[in-house]
């Protein structure tokens, strides 16, 4: 049975925590999909770890639709969730509008993610929701801002942890269902957790957030520059390096293929 919107609300509420992972393509979707993850983010961390760009920035809303549809092919039973890349919502609710219906009808995806938690979208959010289009936020570090915000820490002063926590109440208030909280100390993770009915997905937020989330690429040790909240269950770069030098060790010494 395919996860819902629903049922990570009420996963929230039953203490049973939500399993989220990035893909880009169609096989690693089909073995993250088999292995049990409830939520498939096709991230636009993909034009670092995927395409080879030094930010998320360059990535085109048709580079994710792109990428979403080889997913979702690989996808039975986990949430797919498209992020909506940097200008690809900002100009204006119309363009959210067009990009957002764009993905959920072009790829197959069933909700959108958009970073931010300003007035204006806030409000972009509660247009989205209120055309029947999902919608998970993002607050804390959001890295389409990287030139403003750099990779730090965000929310470490009192103030900005308190305006870090009202823009995820507002993300809530306008209809978000999930909010990942990126790179934020445990103890305001900890405090948004509780105060909001909606699941929080963290990532570099600590244990105390309803879910977590690790860009794939991180988890399996494939990333060149990987962030220092990031945890690596498998080393597949020395896995590769080693296994493409033996093929090409048989090559030149003429032991494969046999004879």
């Amino acid at each position: 049975m395919s996860v819902t919107t629903h049922q990570l609300a009420q996963w929230k509420q039953q203490g049973r925590a939500i399993v989220a992972l990035t893909a880009w393509d169609y096989a690693l979707a089909h073995v993250l999909d088999e292995a049990g993850v409830d939520l498939i983010l096709v991230g636009d961390s993909l034009a670092m770890v995927a395409l080879g760009y030094d930010t998320t920035l360059p990535i085109t809303l048709d580079e994710i639709l792109h990428h979403a549809k080889a997913v979702r092919r690989g996808v039975k039973r986990a949430l797919l969730v498209a992020d909506l890349p940097f200008m690809s919502y900002q100009e204006s609710v119309q363009q959210a509008l067009h990009s957002a219906g764009r993905a959920l009808k072009e790829t197959g995806v069933q909700a959108v993610k958009l970073e931010g938690g300003n007035p204006a979208i806030v409000a972009t959010v509660a247009q989205l929701v209120q055309a029947g289009i999902p919608v998970v936020g993002h607050v804390g570090l959001t890295p389409q801002a990287v030139h403003r915000l750099g990779y730090r820490q965000q929310g470490k002063s009192p103030e900005t942890a308190e305006h870090i926590l009202a823009e995820a109440i507002a993300l809530e208030n306008a209809g978000a269902f999930a909010i990942v909280l990126e790179h934020i100390p445990t103890d305001l993770a900890h405090q948004i957790t509780q105060k909001l009915t909606i699941p929080t997905i963290g990532i570099g937020a600590g244990p105390h957030c309803d879910g977590q989330v690790l860009v794939t690429a991180d988890l399996l040790g494939l990333s060149v520059h990987q962030p220092p909240f990031a945890k690596s269950y498998i080393n597949l770069r020395e896995t590769i390096t080693q296994a493409v030098q033996a093929y090409g060790a048989e090559v030149r010494e003429g032991t494969f293929p046999p004879g």
